[in-house]
């Protein structure tokens, strides 16, 4: 039965059809890699993860030739890279989904299914690229993180909130932090703008405000 295995191996490309198969995967990459450019809106972008989704994609064609239909082989990888363990953390869940689009165009390039490869990459990457500039599903839209720090008064009213009022369409308060050895008291507020551009206003205003110290605006963990 062994003997049957290793027999089973009626994909054997030529040389013509392997690098046909590597260059369809290459293009398809560097596609999937130009959408994730054009929509990335993580904390930090990576230069060395855009280049491993290209990688990864051309080594997943090779190893797929590799295999070909023969089981033993396909059995004998799996072992192989079972020895293997990536530690690097995923800064963003969606980069999960660009490592696997990467891995399934690798896959259809290498069993040369190029018209699905490069069909996929291109239907699939306007979805990704249409749902990263509309954000149907996003429940914040614009949302900014607005932390400051205000010396407390019983004798004067809170003036910093008319700030709030002329330049943000809605704020919610999500925590207020106090200490008895001082009244000065730090606050965080979910805000939204009614025009972005009116940021950098916002701050240099809300700055001006009597006893409002240390103003820090967060937007996608990058502070403006």
């Amino acid at each position: 039965m062994l003997e049957n295995l290793q027999s089973i191996n009626v994909f054997a490309p030529t040389i013509s059809e392997i690098i046909i198969n590597i260059l369809v995967s290459l293009v398809c990459s560097f596609f999937i890699t130009f959408i994730y450019r054009m929509s990335y809106k993580g904390p930090g972008y990576s230069d060395s993860f855009v280049n491993s989704i290209i990688f990864l994609s051309l080594i997943t064609s090779l190893v797929i030739m590799v295999i070909g239909n023969n089981l033993a082989r396909a059995f004998g990888l799996v072992g192989a890279m079972s020895i293997i363990r990536f530690r690097t953390a995923i800064k963003e869940t969606l980069d999960i989904v660009y490592i696997f689009f990467g891995l399934a165009i690798g896959l259809a390039a290498g069993v040369g299914y190029h018209r699905l490869a490069i069909v996929g990459s291109l239907f699939i990457g306007t979805i990704l690229f249409l749902f990263s500039k509309t954000n149907l599903f996003t429940l914040r839209k614009e949302q900014y993180l607005l932390q400051f720090s205000y010396y407390l008064n019983e004798k004067k009213a809170i003036d910093y909130v008319s700030v709030l009022d002329n330049y943000c369409s809605h704020y919610e308060i999500i925590n207020i932090k106090t200490t008895e050895e001082t009244s000065l008291a730090e606050y965080s507020y979910y805000v939204s703008f009614k025009k972005k551009k009116n940021a950098n206003q916002f701050v240099e205003e809300l700055r001006n405000v009597n006893d409002v110290k240390n103003i820090n605006l967060f937007f996608d963990e990058e502070k403006i």
